[in-house]
């Protein structure tokens, strides 16, 4: 009871500490409400505009359909840009029509790219197609196919596909599928698996479907694939670019147990599968040395599959402003924090969606769409003549020194950016629990499981970046 008791306390002086620490802004609250008016779609699992200056927002269905919405009014008309239903692959479920990008050129040349999975053999295929006559309606028949990779698995597929402030296109693959990454793809640069590619495919043709830009990280290096950007993924689902900053987050789903948010940087390695998170994998112990810690992560208590989402630009939100906003699929709950120098603000809990957030979306505005893989869209409501929160001065945080933290075995290495570095932070919390004087706070796990979780708690000082070790009790939960 003591020992607990102690655990406590220290907790509750460290974020007193956290609050104290720096000036704080706040994110939220804020509300969903239904784009579209009642207009549904099948399994939809992303959407985009196109960039040309015309309003059109453009919704993906897996099943390998490409609807267009005229605009973002309640009650527009959509129609079918492209069907490609006869190629895509829908076996177990996770392949299917997975990415959707806009040439940055797509107003004069025509350009689209779309990532699916094909059978026969089993493949990821990621393609480039043009409109036919005219900007309303793509041409089926116009397939130019970039680049195939073979999947040993049906799962695991990735399937986000971006251009990059640099006008590159990024590329995000699964490890191949099954369970634990048996042929250890996520540690080998010689599979394109595992991996964010980094392509150039202006001037694409048949015989030259794409060039590898020079400043890749593993040009020139023995026995790596040079379209190789980061590695270390199990399964990136969805990532995007901040545009005021162009940083490239990503979400990791995790096996069993963590789900993380990367800042992903050039020839960084995410760790998987020797790590998932800041947790060793399958061992209890491992070399964590050249691994990119997540900045963001949590357990399986509060979900189970993480969907990332995109820092928030727009205007109707004014308390999401600079707010990167993710969920997860099976819980519904979504989660936002801001990133800055000096570290990660947040996350705060949002909200709990009624549906499994299969993706997020952002039109030519970047205003913040949710979308239901039951078939609804939703866009975040605010007030567009709400001013943005204003920071407010803290006082200086105590010195730290006075506190010992518990003896515990390190959960992760301090965390290292390449800029200003980020650090990872206890996992969000719907309803963060209050610590007291006489028991670690509990936090529900879901699944049966009953354990203990280390959590590092990070405090972003005028001094430099400190972090603190301690045991959260998990209670299990009755079904």
């Amino acid at each position: 009871m003591a020992r607990r008791g102690l655990l406590a306390l220290t907790l509750l002086f460290w974020a007193t500490l956290v609050s104290a620490g720096a000036p704080s802004q706040a994110i939220g609250p804020v509300e969903l409400e239904r784009a579209f008016g009642d207009i549904a779609f099948d399994e939809p699992v992303f959407l985009t505009s196109a960039g040309d200056g015309s309003g059109r927002l453009f919704v993906v269905e897996q099943r390998g359909v490409v609807h267009v919405l005229a605009s973002t009014a309640p009650g527009t008309d959509r129609g079918v840009f492209l069907d490609i239903t006869g190629r895509v692959s829908r076996a177990r479920r996770e392949e299917g029509l997975l990415g959707l990008a806009f040439d940055p050129g797509f107003a004069s040349n025509g350009y689209f790219y779309l990532y699916y999975s094909a059978a026969g053999p089993r493949r990821s295929v990621l393609s480039r197609f043009s409109v036919s006559g005219g900007p309303g309606a793509a041409d089926a028949a116009s397939e130019l196919v970039l680049l195939e990779v073979p999947q040993p698995f049906s799962n695991h597929n990735g399937g986000m596909i971006a251009f990059g402030p640099d006008g590159f296109l990024y590329v995000g693959l699964g490890d191949g599928g099954s369970g634990g990454d048996p042929r250890g793809n996520g540690q080998n640069l010689g599979t394109l698996l595992g991996s964010i590619l980094r392509i150039d495919v202006q001037d694409a043709s048949a015989g030259a479907p794409y060039r590898i830009p020079p400043d890749n990280p593993f040009v020139g290096v023995a026995g790596a694939r040079e379209e190789i950007w980061a590695y270390g993924l199990r399964n990136p689902w969805r990532f995007s670019f901040d545009p005021a900053t162009g940083d490239l987050w990503a979400a990791d789903v995790g096996q069993a147990d963590r789900e993380e948010i990367d800042l992903v940087l050039p020839g960084r390695n995410y760790g998987w599968n020797t790590m998932e998170g800041t947790n060793c994998f399958l061992t209890s112990d491992c070399d964590r040395s050249g691994l990119e810690p997540p900045v963001v992560e949590y357990g399986h208590g509060l979900g189970c599959s993480v969907t990332g989402g995109y820092v928030y630009r727009g205007a109707a939100v004014p308390a999401l402003s600079g707010v990167y906003v993710y969920a997860d699929f099976c819980s519904g709950r979504i989660w936002g924090f801001r990133h800055t120098d000096l570290g990660v603000s947040g996350p705060v809990h949002l909200l709990r969606a009624p549906f499994q957030v299969s993706s997020f979306g952002t039109d030519a505005r970047g205003e913040l769409y949710v979308l239901g893989f039951d078939g609804g869209v939703y866009r975040f409501a605010g007030d567009p003549a709400a001013p943005p929160p204003t920071p407010t001065p803290a006082p200086p945080a105590p010195t730290p020194t006075t506190v010992s933290a518990p003896a515990q075995p390190p959960a992760s290495p301090t965390p290292t950016l390449a800029q200003a570095a980020p650090a990872p932070l206890a996992g969000p919390s719907p309803e963060p629990p209050t610590p007291t004087a006489t028991a670690a706070p509990e936090v529900p796990l879901e699944g049966g499981r009953e354990r203990g979780a280390i959590i590092t708690v990070v405090i972003a000082t005028g001094a430099g970046v400190l972090s603190l070790l301690y045991l959260v009790r998990r209670r299990r939960l009755s079904h």
